[in-house]
């Protein structure tokens, strides 16, 4: 297994419970066994927590799966004739299923790498690093209003920062959650102090010496900041299967039983597909995310961004409190909680797993 990843450790565990008694190797590019990520740029960020709260199991229990751990080390290639994986520390791993989990990685803003006070938000180590610099009076320019960048901006408000957030986009988030939504949680952030500038794209960062000092548009006027965020969209961690023949488009390409190529699969739900090959059954994932949006709590199952149609099941943009949902082709495809309680919408994700006809959609029951 490549990646060490949350939805990698799962699928080590089904692998254990499902009978699974043979050399599991997982080798990870972080040297931190898998970890929740969610919270950091939540409860890290604030200093709520520290790193330690993000361990997903403890040590004993990720001991009783009986990995061969190869934390540090990142693949740098496979050899699908020969069964290998090529770590970077120059050995070889020889498998009979290979699994990959090794998810994204941030999309770097051309330029910026090594410069200081540049960040980008994905490890432990991004978090502690951006955490360290925000303080009362210091000035962050966020590239990209996605809800990484408008997490990070809540909580720099929160501590005095001054905030400036950049959009290439007319409406932030509206490519995701729609235009309604969008601008009501756009709305939140301009009345905590964030500056929102839309439709414009950056051209350049400017720098002082060694460390940064400002962003430029293209129209060129000069955006100070101490520190920029770069939250511009990921990309999936696939440049070590170059030249491996296998079919990569925006990430693995891969059928309804998440097999790339015989022996090879993405992760997800495997562990069945890949110890009974006879009776595989189809993937279909149902995502969850959520994020807090100042004090307003944001929650959705399924698939957002893309949607045909949305409209408002319950509760009132208005008033702070709405479940939205998204159509694609007639279905139901996705839910969005804004201010409900933790878990509301968990009694939708069905209705999307099920695909509902989009027009019955708006008869379901109201969460509770």
């Amino acid at each position: 297994m490549v990646g060490a990843s949350a939805a990698g450790l799962t699928t080590a565990e089904a692998l254990r419970r499902q009978g699974f008694d043979g050399l599991l190797t997982m080798i990870g590019d972080e040297r931190h066994p898998p970890y929740d990520r969610a919270p950091l740029s939540k409860q890290i960020l604030t200093g709520q927590w520290g790193p330690e709260h993000l361990r997903l199991r403890p040590e004993s229990d990720i001991e009783a799966l009986d990995l061969d751990l190869r934390l540090g080390v990142a693949a740098a290639g496979v050899d699908r004739a020969r069964r290998t994986v090529a770590p970077a520390d120059g050995s070889t791993v020889p498998y009979d299923t290979l699994i990959i989990a090794t998810g994204v990685r941030p999309r770097p803003f051309p330029g910026g790498r090594g410069i200081a006070g540049v960040h980008v938000l994905r490890t432990q180590e991004d978090a502690v690093a951006l955490r360290d610099r925000l303080g009362s009076g210091r000035r962050l320019v966020i590239i990209g209003a996605g809800f990484v960048g408008t997490e990070v901006a809540a909580v720099a408000r929160r501590r005095d920062v001054d905030v400036t957030l950049v959009e290439s986009a007319a409406q932030p988030l509206a490519r995701i959650i729609g235009r309604d939504a969008g601008r009501f949680l756009t709305g939140i952030h301009r009345e905590r102090g964030v500056r929102i500038l839309t439709g414009v794209r950056v051209a350049a960062l400017d720098t002082a010496g060694d460390a940064v000092s400002g962003v430029r548009p293209e129209d060129g006027r000069l955006l100070p900041a101490d520190d920029v965020l770069v939250a511009i969209g990921s990309l999936p961690n696939t440049d070590w299967l170059r030249g491996s023949g296998l079919d990569m488009g925006d990430g693995l390409v891969c059928d309804v039983f998440s097999r790339c190529a015989p022996g090879v699969y993405a992760v997800g739900d495997v562990a069945h597909n890949l110890l009974n090959p006879a009776d595989a059954q189809p993937f279909a994932p149902v995502p969850y995310f959520w994020t807090d949006q100042c004090e307003v709590r944001v929650q959705a199952h399924g698939y957002l961004p893309g949607h045909a149609e949305s409209a408002v099941l319950d509760g009132d943009l208005a008033q702070g409190r709405a479940l939205i949902g998204y159509s694609r082709g007639r279905h139901l495809t996705g839910v969005l909680a804004i201010g409900m309680p933790f878990g509301a919408v968990r009694a939708w994700r069905t209705a999307v797993a099920r695909r509902t006809e989009w027009a019955a959609a708006a008869s379901l029951p109201a969460p509770a």
